[in-house]
């Protein structure tokens, strides 16, 4: 067998909030047939296996008595080039920002919006990651996934998938399917999407009348690095809640309270809700307890200050949506995967 299991791993180096948990087992996947093999061992040992990819995305609050199973298959390629669009498959294993930027170095425009966000190319389909007026659906290709519960491996199209905010059958059907490879269909000739005034102003700032995909790239990580935490200096999952969706009337209501609300209207008459806002308006940014806290320029990230455990920072969560929804009388959902 190739793949080498670890008894009592810390799961510290491999989780963005750094929350010093144990997992029973451990292994890297880095291939197809290692994945194969965790799930076997799974099965032999009779111990569940769960999967992980940059661990930006979870909330670990034990100790894990699991098989935890991290994604590190690498490799690029390019399916199919006809001049004007190219089909680019990567790796479940391959962490998307590099990834992003190498679609970039190589001509190639469409997830520049997507940049320096954490994480991994298989996890970015889970929940449908999107910034700046662009998410995965909208230039995702395909993705070959394991189907857990025959051993069979599945292709989906883009309708197969059902994406919707921050959401996808994925997640829907959580632990059923194991993410092996992505592919997006990208552009040579820019479509560039800088709906979002922050991205234009910028640009503006830097004197950059004709943007090309590097430019908006290079902007977009101006402005996270500004708003959102380094993880490897101060443990955090990035956005930490969803915006909220709500109907109309509630939106027309917290305007008429709240004229400084900051609501978008969706195609299905709903109002998109910045959750930021509305944690900042109840007065939680910059909030700290022991080691568990709110950013202080950014009301949407929890952070770790060092010694923060799981519980803690999901108790500050809680303590929060309860506080919404009180004032507020809206919910907020939370965006990382809890443990």
């Amino acid at each position: 067998m190739s793949l080498q299991v670890q008894s009592q791993v810390s799961l510290k180096p491999f989780n963005s909030f750094g929350v010093d948990v144990q997992a029973r087992l451990f292994a890297e996947a880095h291939s197809d047939a290692d994945v194969r093999e965790a799930l076997a061992y799974g099965l032999e040992h009779k111990v569940p296996v769960l999967v992980i990819g940059g661990g930006s995305n979870l909330l670990l609050t034990a100790d894990i008595d699991s098989l935890v199973l991290r994604m590190a298959t690498r490799g690029i390629r390019v399916l199919s080039d006809d001049g004007s669009q190219v089909v680019i498959e990567a790796e479940a294993g391959e962490p998307w920002h590099p990834f992003v930027q190498h679609t970039l170095s190589v001509g190639l425009s469409g997830l520049e919006n997507l940049s320096l966000i954490p994480g991994t190319v298989g996890a970015a389909p889970m929940q449908n990651i999107g910034a700046y007026g662009v998410e995965i659906k909208d230039v995702f290709a395909g993705l070959t996934a394991l189907d857990r519960q025959t051993g069979e491996l599945h292709d989906f199209t883009l309708q197969e998938c059902n994406f919707a905010y921050r959401d996808s059958l994925f997640k829907q059907e959580p632990g059923r399917w194991l993410i092996l490879r992505v592919r997006f269909a990208l552009d040579r000739a820019a479509h560039l999407h800088l709906e979002y005034g922050p991205v234009r102003q910028r640009l503006t700032e830097q004197g950059i009348e004709h943007p090309t995909a590097s430019d908006v790239s290079q902007a977009i990580c101006s402005i996270r690095n500004e708003k959102l935490p380094d993880p490897s200096v101060l443990g955090n999952a990035g956005s930490f809640f969803k915006n909220p969706l709500v109907s109309a009337a509630l939106a027309a209501r917290l305007k008429g309270e709240y004229p400084d609300l900051v609501a978008y209207a969706q195609p299905d008459g709903q109002m998109k809700l910045a959750a930021g806002w509305l944690i900042e308006r109840a007065g939680w940014k910059g909030f700290r307890e022991a080691d568990a806290g709110v950013h202080k320029l950014q009301a949407l990230v929890l952070v770790n200050y060092g010694g923060a455990t799981g519980l803690q920072l999901l108790n500050l969560a809680q303590r929060i949506q309860k506080d919404i929804f009180e004032r507020f009388h809206v919910d907020l959902e939370m965006e990382p995967n809890r443990y």
